[in-house]
C-alpha cells in the first residue's frame, strides 16, 4: 500500500478556512445559521447531532436544533420546512435521517428549498449536478471529493466503479465524476457478476453498508479504494472493504474509521457557508 487517504487532516484545513471566512462574514453583518431537524429519537442520530452542533459552535455558525416526537405527521414536518423556507434569517436548512416510517424522505427532500439545501438531496440539485450548473453537493460527495483532490487522485480516463446507488452519494458522485472525465459505472443490488466490474476498475468507491463486500481478490493491483460505508461488527466499526487484506494491493486506501467519515460534517458546514454567501449574492 502506498498511500492511506486519511481524511482528518484535510478536514481540520477546511475547519481553520471556514472559521476565518465567517469571521469575515460577521464582520460584514452576515450570520450563518443553519437549522437542524431531528425527529424521533434514534441512538445514532444524536451522536452525529452533537457532532454537528460542536463543530457548528467551534467554526462560528448559528446552529438551530428543532425536535419533533417519533409520532409526528409528515405533513407537520413539511409545514415547518415551509416555514424555514419562508425564514430570512435562516440560510440552511437539514433534517437528520433517518426519519420514522411515516415520513417519506423525498418528501422532505423535495420540500426544502434548493437555496437552503444544506444536504444538497434536492431534486433541483441533482438535476443541476448532472448539468454542471451547481456548487450545492451532498456533503459524502464533497468529502470524496475533498479526499481525491487533496491526495492528488486523478481521475481523467479511469475506471470507476461506484458501489450503490443511492441518490446521497451514488448518483450525484456518478454526475460529478463525469464531469471530471471517469469512466464511471453504477453498481447496485440487482448488478451481476459484481466482481467482473471491480477487477477491472482503477477506482473502487463502495456504500452500501455491508461488511466485506470487497474482498481482496475483488481488487486489482494498483487500485484506488475509496470506503464510505459503515458497520459494526463484534463491536468494531467497519467499511465494506475487506481492509487488512485489500490494503496491500491498493495504491491508495481510506481507512473506516478515519476516512471519509471525518471530512463530512467539515463538507456540511462548508455548505452551510456557500448557502449563505450565495443568499447574499457573495
Amino acid at each position: 500500500m502506498k498511500k492511506l487517504l486519511e481524511g482528518k487532516t484535510p478536514a481540520n484545513e477546511i475547519k481553520e478556512n471556514l472559521i476565518e471566512e465567517i469571521k469575515k462574514l460577521k464582520s460584514d453583518g452576515i450570520n450563518p445559521t443553519l437549522c437542524v431537524i431531528e425527529v424521533g429519537d434514534d441512538p445514532a442520530s444524536k451522536i452525529y447531532l452533537r457532532v454537528k452542533r460542536n463543530l457548528a459552535k467551534k467554526v462560528g455558525i448559528k446552529e438551530i436544533g428543532l425536535h419533533f416526537p417519533a409520532n409526528t405527521s409528515q405533513a407537520e414536518l413539511l409545514e415547518k420546512i415551509e416555514d424555514l423556507n419562508q425564514d430570512p434569517s435562516i440560510n440552511g436548512i437539514m433534517v437528520q435521517l433517518p426519519v420514522p416510517p411515516q415520513i417519506d424522505p423525498r418528501a422532505i427532500f423535495e420540500t426544502i428549498a434548493p437555496e437552503k439545501d444544506a444536504d444538497g438531496f434536492s431534486p433541483f440539485t441533482l438535476r443541476r449536478l448532472w448539468a454542471v450548473q451547481s456548487d450545492v453537493i451532498p456533503a459524502t460527495v464533497r468529502s470524496i471529493l475533498t479526499l481525491i483532490d487533496y491526495y492528488g487522485i486523478e481521475m481523467a480516463g479511469k475506471n470507476t466503479v461506484i458501489i450503490g446507488r443511492s441518490v446521497i452519494v451514488g448518483k450525484p458522485l456518478a454526475a460529478v465524476l463525469v464531469e471530471r472525465d471517469a469512466t464511471v459505472t453504477i453498481a447496485h443490488s440487482k448488478t451481476k457478476n459484481l466482481s467482473e466490474l471491480t477487477k477491472n476498475a482503477d477506482v473502487i468507491i463502495s456504500d452500501v453498508g455491508k461488511a466485506h463486500l470487497v474482498t481482496e481478490d475483488m481488487v486489482k493491483e494498483g487500485a484506488v479504494i475509496i470506503d464510505v460505508g459503515m458497520n459494526r461488527e463484534n463491536g468494531k466499526l467497519m467499511g465494506d472493504v475487506d481492509f487488512d487484506m485489500v490494503a496491500p494491493k491498493a495504491k491508495a486506501i481510506t481507512p473506516v474509521p478515519g476516512g471519509v467519515g471525518p471530512l463530512t460534517v467539515a463538507s456540511l458546514m462548508k455548505q452551510a457557508v456557500i448557502l449563505t454567501r450565495k443568499q447574499h449574492g457573495r
